[in-house]
């Protein structure tokens, strides 16, 4: 396993965050808002990610870089455990065992993100929902962390604001679910505050907000610590 480093850090300098299976850049730009330099890699091209980016296998790339980052976000395709894609019969590779295998050799502290149905999968994982940050929609998504980072669960309140039936419009005083073939692109765009993405994006990324809130816990974290990597 490769040992992270204690270093002070050059004033002014952004920390790196690497950002795995990053399609379009829902969580980039969160981490970009929170004080990071971020770097996006995807095994297909996302002409639309707003940030620097690699065209590359996401897990053999970490295995050879990775420890050359501050901190990894890993979002292992989510279609394996979306229960959508198993009621089609589409069937896709699991890559959240294998992610945290390549994570645990590049000795950074880490976050893995994925929906409800991986949650067997997933270690003590922290759950974030829109009305927690102020998103008005229920996306639930489930982040486990280690290399010593830690997240606190925050308050889960009660879903008050009744919720559209899935692709369908969003009546005023609704949340919508922007998920499959949904309609509303402009609205899901201007509540999940990703501008720059078309509907595949939106139906999948992680709202910005909730990895400005870890972003922001990350680098409180980095500094207690004292971890960082060589510039």
């Amino acid at each position: 396993m490769t040992h992270a480093t204690a270093i002070r850090r050059v004033p002014g300098q952004r920390p790196r965050l690497l950002d795995l299976f990053c399609c379009q850049g829902g969580a980039a730009k969160g981490y970009a808002d929170a004080g990071f330099d971020v770097t996006g890699v995807d095994i297909a091209p996302q002409s639309r990610y707003p940030f620097r980016f690699i065209q590359a296998d996401a897990i053999a790339f970490v295995l050879e870089h990775g420890a050359g980052f501050d901190f990894i976000h890993a979002s292992p395709p989510c279609q394996h455990d979306s229960e959508c894609q198993r009621l089609q019969g589409n069937t896709h590779p699991d890559l959240i065992a294998p992610t945290r295998v390549a994570l645990e050799t590049t000795g950074r502290p880490w976050v893995i993100e994925n929906v409800r149905g991986a949650l067997p999968k997933l270690r003590r994982p922290v759950m974030l929902c829109g009305p927690m940050l102020g998103v008005q929609t229920y996306r639930h998504r489930y982040f486990e962390t280690s290399g010593g980072f830690i997240l606190n669960q925050p308050d889960h309140r009660a879903h008050t604001v009744p919720q559209a039936k899935m692709g369908r419009p969003v009546p005023p005083g609704y949340f919508g679910q922007f998920v499959g073939n949904f309609s509303g692109v402009d609205l899901a765009r201007r509540v999940m505050g990703v501008t720059w993405m078309n509907r595949d994006g939106i139906r999948e990324c992680i709202p910005p907000t909730y990895t400005e809130w870890i972003g922001r816990a990350v680098l409180v974290h980095l500094a207690a610590s004292g971890l960082g990597v060589v510039a």
